[in-house]
Formats: structure tokens, sequence, C-alpha cells
């Protein structure tokens, strides 16, 4: 076996090695966890109803220093276990007050006057406008427990009633609308009556007013709390790109990002936190739970989990603010927390944080570590689409805005790649005439470049100052709301989602999906815009001299075929973007080669390439 022979066998292993280190990663997992989405939204259809554990208890006040303890009981009094219902039986134990918004349907709990039944009105499970709405919210007893829940914890050694998981409000009306607010009251007996009033805007935020009448002789005193509760471990993206799970600002800290596993790496499975301003809750790809306190007010934090593993796992953000003393004879205004559960819509998490003053509220969407380049990108391509009216279309005019950016940079990129190419003569010479000598063989080229003003890494520069653009992009597609279920043209229903065609089932006239076959299924998601990209890949590839070293140029060769297989499970928005820069790519080449009198290889690669298998055969 010859040398050319190992080294093509060497590149073609090392590329399989590639394409199955990166299926095992990022491939494997986004098609199972695309099957677990599937299947759980199906479940919900069919009415599935999975297990459920007892409900978490709210922060309690520590003899020794009042604050957040460890999850353990409200007042020393747990929950029953709830028995495992359907979503309706479990919305039925409680009486509730309807929730009505243009943007929000769904109801709260008088029992506990829990948010606890939030749907969310303009967004849909599928791309089929008859598919379920999407679920937020949901009671205990119910598949997938998940509610917000506010009330008062006593002072140390206090008997004094105060409102719990089953206190039992009295509400003035039964809808919740905008500009419709809700007022409970609760009597305790024993010279306490609270008061709550809750209203709600046209998009996702509650707002719920606390003051209570101390009609007895003594002052009590209590500790406002808030919670956030989730039963069982979500299904998640699985997205290194992404954030799922625990999120939040207090106080002067950067943003604190916890996963659910991660939760479990902390002490006894708890991260504290204390500062004023801020927020917290749980964060999904395109939905989030936050529970919002006075901005101005001092409080501790907790992230923590409890109960048992698996499903039966419970996790909780919540807060407490420090002790108010409510006087005799006296009616005071306790606290304002506000409870944001809906759709993460980039211009409504702005305008919260503006209007509202919440402390970096904006970083409820994971922009990432390109924050600088991913937000200002994701502006520019909502601006074009508000003209455009596609964010297929919007994507492609911004490629198009990028290239001219660096248009310069990659002007003076092929000149000196045209220039290599005219001093290609000459290096042959040299690396012949100095074939035993590596050292002078490099003064001599080095001496070239320099002479001939030519940069060896000029080639590199325009992907090198592309990448973060490139990411930012991935980012802006995988993680907005906005392009969820946002169509193109064609078949391509949803920008965010792959190409949902199939090379291997014939595009569909086939009556099957590759991409369940066992161990190599995996590897069969290749659609018709996956395959558009790798041939203009390979054409890029040929618009440049073929390396003289057979290992890179068979490396070359393949490289296209495996970023075909590796983008095939890409958002179908991020390939189209790569085809199309790939293409102007090609047309910007040409032009300036042309111009500079340089001659385009291209014609004599697939000349060449064609040809040698023609010969062959």
């Amino acid at each position: 076996m010859s040398a050319e022979q190992k080294n093509l066998f060497v590149a073609i292993g090392l590329s399989l090695m590639v394409l199955i280190g990166w299926n095992y990663f990022y491939g494997v997992p986004t098609v199972d966890k695309s099957r677990q989405v599937n299947q759980q939204i199906q479940a919900r259809q069919d009415s599935g109803v999975p297990p459920n554990a007892v409900t978490p208890a709210s922060p309690a006040a520590n003899p020794e220093n009042p604050g957040l303890t460890p999850p353990g009981t409200v007042q020393g009094q747990a929950e029953p276990v709830q028995v495992a219902r359907s979503r309706e039986q479990a919305l039925a134990l409680s009486p509730r007050i309807t929730i009505d918004t243009p943007a929000l349907t769904g109801s709260i709990a008088l029992r506990g006057a829990r948010i606890d039944d939030v749907s969310l009105k303009n967004y849909r499970e599928t791309t089929d406008p008859k598919s379920p709405l999407i679920v937020l919210l949901s009671p205990t007893g119910a598949p997938e427990p998940y509610y917000a829940e506010m009330g008062f914890v006593g002072a140390p050694g206090s008997t004094t009633p105060l409102p719990n998981a089953e206190t039992l409000w009295t509400a003035q009306s039964q809808t919740l609308g905008v500009g419709k607010p809700v007022d409970l009251t609760w009597d305790n007996g024993k010279g306490l009556i609270f008061h709550r009033t809750i209203s709600l805007d046209d998009h996702y935020m509650f707002t719920v007013k606390d003051s209570v009448e101390n009609k007895g002789g003594e002052p009590v005193t209590m500790f406002p709390y808030a919670l956030v509760s989730r039963h069982g471990k979500p299904v998640t993206s699985g997205y290194a790109v992404l954030h799922e799970g625990m999120v939040g600002i207090v106080g002067d800290s950067r943003v604190v990002e916890i996963t659910y596993d991660g939760i479990e790496k902390e002490t006894k499975a708890t991260k504290l936190m204390e500062g004023t301003s801020g927020w917290l809750g749980f964060t999904d790809k395109y939905w989030a739970t936050a529970i919002v306190p006075e901005q101005d007010a001092p409080f501790k934090a907790r992230f923590s989990a409890a109960g048992a593993p698996g499903a039966q796992r419970i996790y909780q953000t919540d807060l407490l603010e420090d002790a108010h003393v409510i006087q005799p004879n006296s009616t005071a205004d306790v606290t304002t927390t506000r409870v944001f559960a809906g759709a993460k819509e980039v211009q409504t998490i702005d305008a919260y944080q503006a209007t509202l003053g919440i402390k970096n509220f904006d970083l409820m969407i994971d922009w990432g570590w390109f924050y600088f380049i991913t937000k200002p990108l994701f502006r520019l391509i909502d601006t074009i689409y508000k003209f455009v009216g596609n964010f297929g279309l919007a994507i492609l005019i911004v490629t198009v805005l990028v290239k001219g950016v660096f248009f310069p940079l990659a002007n003076r990129s092929y000149l000196s790649m045209a220039k290599m190419k005219a001093a290609q003569p000459e290096m042959t010479l040299i690396r012949e005439r100095y074939a035993d000598d590596k050292q002078k063989q490099q003064q001599e080229l080095m001496e070239l470049y320099r002479r001939e003003k030519i940069n060896p890494v000029a080639g590199c520069l325009p992907v090198v100052v592309q990448i973060p653009v490139f990411f930012a992009l991935y980012k802006v597609i995988f993680i907005t709301l906005e392009m969820r279920h946002a169509p193109f043209f064609g078949w391509i229903h949803d920008l965010s989602a792959p190409d949902p065609t199939n090379l291997f089932n014939l595009f569909g006239l086939l009556p099957f999906d590759p991409t369940h076959l066992p161990v190599i299924g995996h590897f069969l998601a290749i659609g018709v815009w996956p395959l558009i990209m790798g041939f203009s890949m390979f054409i890029q590839m040929k618009m440049n001299p073929e390396p003289s070293d057979p290992v890179q140029k068979q490396m070359f060769t393949w490289m296209p075929v495996l970023f075909t297989f590796m983008l095939g499970t890409f958002p179908a928005g991020l390939v189209i973007y790569w085809t199309w820069n790939n293409t102007l790519s090609v047309a910007q080449q040409y032009l300036i080669m042309r111009r500079s009198g340089v001659k385009v290889e291209l014609w004599d690669n697939l000349t060449g390439l064609f040809g040698r298998k023609t010969a062959k055969s």
C-alpha cells in the first residue's frame, strides 16, 4: 500500500471519527430530545397522568436567624400527598377565578391563591394551527405541577394563623382580565384580615398587592415570601448553547443559572443568595415563570431541590423579604410582588425591564457570551422582518449586509490569494531546491512572501472574523421565540427546526423515517437544504488551487460531505444562511480574482476531478 493510499485512509478515518463524535454529542441528543418532546405532546393529548409528589413547602423562618431554611414545612404543616389525577380533575379541586386576556387563558385557585393554571393563547405545540395551546402552569395533583405562590411566614415562636396552601380565599369577582383586577380577602379569626389584589396586563405580568388589617391589640410580625415550584424534572432541549432551569438576578450579582442536574451538586441541593433588586424563577427554551419582588426591598433567595429522585423530585425558586410589623388597629400595605408567566418575547421582556425597572430582566433570554453581537443582530433581523414579512428573507438580507461590512477584508484576502497563486511556480522551486533543509526552505518562503507582499494566512481571516457573527446568528435562530414556527418558503415551515425532508426516504416518497433506524438512524437526517449547502461548500472549495499535499487534498474533498451530515440536524434557518453565505463568497471571490487578472481554478478543478474519474473508468 502506497503512502498516498495510507494517507487517504487516515483522512477518511479521521473524518468518520469527527462525524461519529459530532452525531454522538449533538445529533443523537437532538433527535432523542425531539422524540421526547413529541411523545410528551402526544401524552398530553391522550391525557396521560404521571405520578405526583408532595407539594413543596414555602420558606420558613429560622428562630435564630430569620430567613430561608431548607425545604420543609409551612408553619409546621406539610400539605398531604396528592393523588394522581388528570389536569381537569386537579383543577376542579378548588374554586377558581377565570383568567381571560388577549395573551393568557386559565385560572387562579382560591385555595392557596395560587397562580397554577396558565395557557398561552398565541402559541401552540406545533405548526398545526389546530394543535393544543402551550400549557405553562398546572396545579398540584395534575401531570407536571408547576405554579407560583405568595404568602407570609410568622415570626419565630408565633402561633398566629397565616395564609398557606390550604387557605380558602374569598373573591369579590370571578374573572381576571386587563383592567379588571380581582380582590381577595381572608380572615384568620384572630384579628387579622388579609387583602390581596391581583391584576394582569395584556401580556404576561401578574401584579399581586398584599395588605393586612390588624384588629387585635398586639403588633404582628410577618415575613412575605414568594415562590415558583416545579414538580418532576421537565424535558429540556439538552443543548449546551441554551440554558434551561433555574435562573435569576439577586442584588449586584451576575445572572445565576443552574440546571436541574446542577442544583444537585450544591450543598444539600440548595443555593442561597441575598441582595436588593432582582428576580428569579425557571426558564425553558421559549417560556419562563419568574417572581419579581419590589426592587428597593432587600430579600433572601434560594434555589433548591427536594423530595424523591426522578419524577418525584421537586424544584423550587423562592424568596423571603424582611419582616413587616402590623401595628394594632391599623392597616398596612405589606408588599407588592410581580409574577411573570409567559412567552419570552424580546420586545415584551425589554419593555418590562424599562417600564418596571426590573434589573437585567432581559437576561431571562439566554443571549450568551456574544450578547453585544447577538442582541443587536436580532434587532437588525427583526427590523428587516417588519418590512419584508419573512424571517428567512430577513436572514438573507442580513447576510448580504454582513458580507458588505467584511468586504474590504475579504477583498484583501482574495487579492493575497491571487498573488500566492501567481507565485506558485517559484514556491514549488524553493520546496524542491531545499527539500532536505526545512529551516532554509521556510526562510526562503518567508522572504518570497515579504518580497511579493503575500499574507499566507489571509485566506483564513474572513472566516475567523465571521465566526462570532455565525455563532451569534445561530444563537438568534435557536433561542429567540420570534424564530419559532417562522416559515420560509416551500417545505420549510419552521426556521428554528431542521429541514423536515430526508434524502434516504427519497424526500417522502418512501413511507418510513430513516432517523428511526437503530445505530445508523442519527446519521441519516439529511434534507434538501443541507444537500444544497454541501454543494455550495464543494463549489467554494473548488474555487481555490488544490493543495499539493495528498492528505490535505482528500480532507478538502471530504469536508463538504462531512459538513452536510453535521448540519443535517441544525435549524433550517442556519443552513439557509450558510448556503447563501457560501454562494455570495463564491460570487465575490470570482469577481475579485477575474478583476485581478488571476485565473479562477473552479472549472479546471471540476474538469480534473471528473476527468480523472472518467479516465479511470
